[in-house]
């Protein structure tokens, strides 16, 4: 099998083929008239053209009605439309005028920039997916982890007076605070489907756990991102299944997607003294683990991979200490692409 197959011809490669279908065609034939034929009905007084009614007459209307009628509407050309008046703090925190206080603050800095992150690297996807649906489904993940990222550094940054733009573009690369997963570079697709079960399977416990956060705002923005989070996890499932159980080569490409990122894994369970600070806020990392090894264990078994096809006893699990603002080599690249345009012309609005 030829090893250089680009995405595209590995999606399909990883499609089971569709059986031929018989061809089931009949030569048309002319139907023979029947005295219960349309034609042997001659049209009688109860027929439809003879009970057609006569058009009714349109009423007159004089100018003055007929030029207040076009400036009215040329004045709203898309007719009556009203906006309410939203509160943009309350529709991103959750809760209206909520500030957070600095623990909390770094904690939702800290999830926020790893969806903003993770959205960053799948959006560089759109116009490159291997099928045109898929294009959009990558498109519309990116999009639902940066309405994430969005609200949680709005969040975090009401206890520093800065907006989520501010924390987006003008910090430099040792005060964000993603895991290195989300760094990483996309790979192949096979890479991007592999980072993506465990992103999506790490972040449904997360939300899961903290929608019954003591603190309202975490509550609500994970009640909304959960729900978003259940339908990634499910699309990157069944990408694992379609290229794990398509051909040699998706197969090997999955496994090999699965070998470079796992050793990421381990940095999204570690305590450390912020959650012992946040108390009820926020669930301790460690917590999350039982459950998410629950999900993978699921899905490896359907997918029919062991765990020693994609784990090496020689790599162990990753130092990275994104948390604390220590990163891999990959993010430093990532971050000048996203914020070269608004740091080229601060405050520019268009």
């Amino acid at each position: 099998m030829n090893a250089q197959l680009n995405d595209a011809e590995l999606a399909e490669a990883a499609q089971p083929a569709e059986p031929a279908q018989p061809d089931t065609a009949r030569p048309e034939t002319a139907r023979p008239e029947t005295p219960h034929s349309e034609a042997a009905h001659p049209a009688t007084p109860h027929s439809e053209a003879a009970t057609a009614a006569p058009p009714a007459a349109t009423p007159h209307r004089d100018a003055a009605t007929v030029n207040a009628e076009y400036e009215a509407e040329a004045a709203d050309a898309h007719g009556d439309v009203t906006v309410d008046e939203l509160d943009l703090a309350a529709e991103l925190s959750g809760v209206p005028s909520a500030k957070a206080t600095a623990d909390v603050a770094e904690y939702a800095l800290r999830l926020g920039d790893d969806a903003l992150i993770l959205s960053q690297r799948l959006g560089w996807w759109i116009s490159r997916a291997p099928e045109l649906e898929e294009d959009m489904a990558l498109g519309n993940i990116a999009l639902d982890l940066l309405g994430h990222a969005r609200s949680l550094l709005h969040y975090a940054g009401t206890a520093s007076d800065r907006s989520e733009d501010d924390l987006a573009y003008w910090r430099d690369e040792h005060e964000f605070r993603c895991a290195w997963l989300f760094e990483q570079p996309n790979g192949d697709f096979a890479h991007t489907v592999a980072r993506g079960l465990i992103a999506a399977i790490w972040m449904q416990e997360l939300y899961t756990a903290l929608t019954q956060s003591t603190d309202a705002s975490l509550a609500a923005i994970a009640a909304k991102s959960v729900k978003e989070v259940a339908y990634h996890r499910d699309h990157f499932v069944q990408w694992t299944l379609r290229l794990a159980g398509g051909t040699d080569e998706s197969r090997r490409r999955m496994l090999v997607g699965l070998t470079d990122l796992w050793p990421y894994t381990d940095e999204l369970f570690r305590d450390d003294p912020l959650h012992d600070r946040l108390g009820g806020a926020a669930p301790r990392p460690s917590s999350l683990r039982a459950g998410f090894d629950e999900v993978w264990d699921a899905v490896l078994a359907e997918a029919e991979i062991t765990v020693e096809e994609f784990t090496n006893p020689k790599i162990g699990q990753s130092s990275g200490g994104g948390r604390h603002g220590n990163h891999s080599t990959h993010l430093g690249p990532l971050l000048a692409e996203m914020q070269v345009l608004a740091r080229r012309h601060p405050g520019a609005t268009w």
